[in-house]
């Protein structure tokens, strides 16, 4: 029969176990990211939302700068009006001027600066803009971003995915383009992959990314290791119970 001490040993080490895979799965961190982050090749009139999420404990998110690849140069980019926000487009010019059916561009976005709103702690905000044109020569595009905080830390969002790697720290957000679909047929990309539809995003961003389903399914994973464990102690606890009971009235083991 186990004794009180032994079940109490064990349960302190059953509770010890689930710490260790608490602290081991740790709270998910959540990224800068494009929304959709899936779309087709030369596409146009492109809507897409930067959602920023704020993840200090004391500070405001103030500003964000989003770089955008000049180098695949993406035509006609519009802000949407932000309200609190105030933003600021950076054009340059481009080396090899590019030649579209409403005639010849010469200048392309480089940079689009968000700032004076506030972003408190525990919230996330979506930024949208609208592509005029999207190249048709490129996989993906990377748009590097900065995240200022009230207290001055500034977040770099600008490390590139290398192939075969782990996640780093601090990802680039990428859209990634599919080939075009066919004349007469409308683009999709896989579902598993886009975040928000081109069609109806929304600003303040109620659509969760694909990292959140992963960090929700994680969280469910360990909710029920703990839930399991629980059981085994509460089961040791109801055995040694029973034992006693039985001791005590003659009832043998």
């Amino acid at each position: 029969m186990l004794s009180r001490s032994s079940v109490l040993s064990r349960s302190s080490a059953v509770f010890g176990a689930v710490l260790v895979v608490l602290a081991l799965a740790g709270p998910a961190s959540a990224h800068v990211t494009i929304g959709p982050n899936t779309t087709a090749k030369g596409g146009s009139d492109v809507e897409l939302t930067f959602r920023v999420p704020n993840e200090e404990a004391q500070a405001d998110t103030t500003q964000l700068e989003v770089d955008f690849p000049t180098d695949k140069p993406i035509t006609g980019v519009l802000p949407e009006p932000t309200p609190g926000w105030t933003v600021k487009v950076d054009n340059v010019t481009l080396a090899t001027p590019i030649k579209t059916d409403d005639g010849t561009v010469t200048q392309v976005v480089q940079r689009i600066t968000w700032s004076g709103g506030q972003l408190p702690p525990g919230q996330y905000q979506g930024f949208r803009v609208m592509l005029g044109s999207l190249p048709d020569n490129a996989d993906s595009l990377t748009f590097k971003a900065l995240q200022t905080y009230s207290n001055g830390d500034v977040v770099r969002w600008i490390d590139v995915q290398q192939p075969g790697q782990p996640e780093p720290d601090h990802p680039a957000p990428v859209l990634t383009l599919t080939a075009a679909a066919p004349d007469g047929a409308s683009p999709s990309a896989p579902s598993s992959q886009v975040t928000a539809t081109a069609s109806a995003p929304s600003s303040s961003g109620a659509t969760a990314s694909a990292k959140t389903s992963d960090s929700t399914a994680r969280g469910l994973g360990i909710a029920g290791i703990v839930i399991g464990v629980l059981g085994l102690a509460a089961g040791a606890f109801g055995i040694t119970a029973a034992r006693r009971k039985g001791a005590g009235t003659g009832t043998p083991e």
